[in-house]
């Protein structure tokens, strides 16, 4: 499979990044497609933007790439349908999130119409891709981590940094599996090769299973900062966040994020393990995923 070309929608995005170096450590040959303008020159990688129409630019190389990943939200996947026709796509690994499940029945009308949204996108493009036999995989990440550029483990890692504590709704013991991005990247590369698998949905936890209190005291550790945490009721929570949201950086905190510290978000992953014989790493911060100074 290594000759064919693989299409990797969503390129510049954190597992995007992470994934395009794994293809290319295996000698494939990617065409990238971002609706930024991307100018890094490899010879494995040819780059495509979107432009605002949907469309992309200088479509001269070979129309066939059998082969994609879609990293980006899964809700864009219907506007490129033609894109993968135009390729004659036969095989999508799709990421879509755990959040269809967490975010169900939240307290927040925003974090509902997310899970809503997820939930008919996967059902919608699994209905395109059966109609038009083309083999797809969908993977839930849960929480996923890495390089300071998520949007979970490190804007807990600014408001530290900023604050230097960090607010916990009573005991915190909600069980979380959070994911590092290269692991989510390695989980699509042995999804899309392993061509006996196909149609199927799997959900994708990290390797380790632990308290949100727990995971907050290893930011902590890694920042090489006292543990400072303030155990604070709901409903000076929900205060707090009606204030802290008029600042750029938090404006998507809700009151609804507090409530899930003590609920329980890990899933049984067996079977995606048994099926890519793939053991993700525990949730073991490093350097390399600190955010730079702000």
């Amino acid at each position: 499979m290594n000759e064919q070309r693989v299409g990797l929608l969503g390129a510049t995005s954190l597992v995007g990044q992470c994934l395009l170096r794994q293809l290319v450590h295996n000698d494939y040959r990617i065409t990238a497609f971002s609706r930024r303008l991307f100018t890094e020159n490899h010879p494995h990688i040819i780059w495509r933007q979107f432009e605002r129409n949907g469309c992309f630019s200088d479509p001269t190389e070979n129309k066939t790439i059998p082969f994609w990943v879609c990293v980006a939200p899964i809700w864009i996947l219907p506007e490129h349908f033609d894109l993968l026709l135009t390729y004659d796509a036969r095989r999508i690994v799709v990421l879509s999130s755990t959040s269809r499940f967490t975010k169900n029945s939240s307290t927040d009308f925003k974090e509902r119409e997310i899970a809503m949204r997820l939930i008919k996108s996967e059902e919608r493009v699994q209905a395109w891709m059966t109609a038009h036999k083309i083999e797809w995989i969908f993977l839930r990440p849960t929480m996923i981590y890495g390089y300071g550029r998520d949007k979970n483990i490190t804007e807990m890692m600014h408001f530290i940094r900023r604050f230097r504590f960090f607010p916990l709704l009573g005991s915190a013991q909600g069980l979380r599996q959070p994911i590092h991005a290269e692991d989510v990247a390695t989980a699509c590369f042995k999804a899309l090769t392993t061509l006996s698998l196909a149609n199927r949905s799997y959900n994708l936890g990290g390797g380790e299973t632990l308290t949100y209190r727990a995971m907050v005291n290893r930011i902590f550790a890694v920042l090489h900062q006292p543990q400072r945490i303030l155990t604070i009721p709901l409903w000076f929570f929900q205060s707090v966040t009606w204030v802290i949201r008029w600042l750029p950086r938090y404006r998507d905190w809700t009151s609804a994020m507090a409530e899930r510290m003590n609920q329980n978000l890990n899933f049984d992953c067996s079977d995606l393990q048994r099926d890519l014989n793939f053991f993700p790493r525990v949730f073991e911060l490093t350097e390399k995923d600190l955010p730079g100074q702000k």
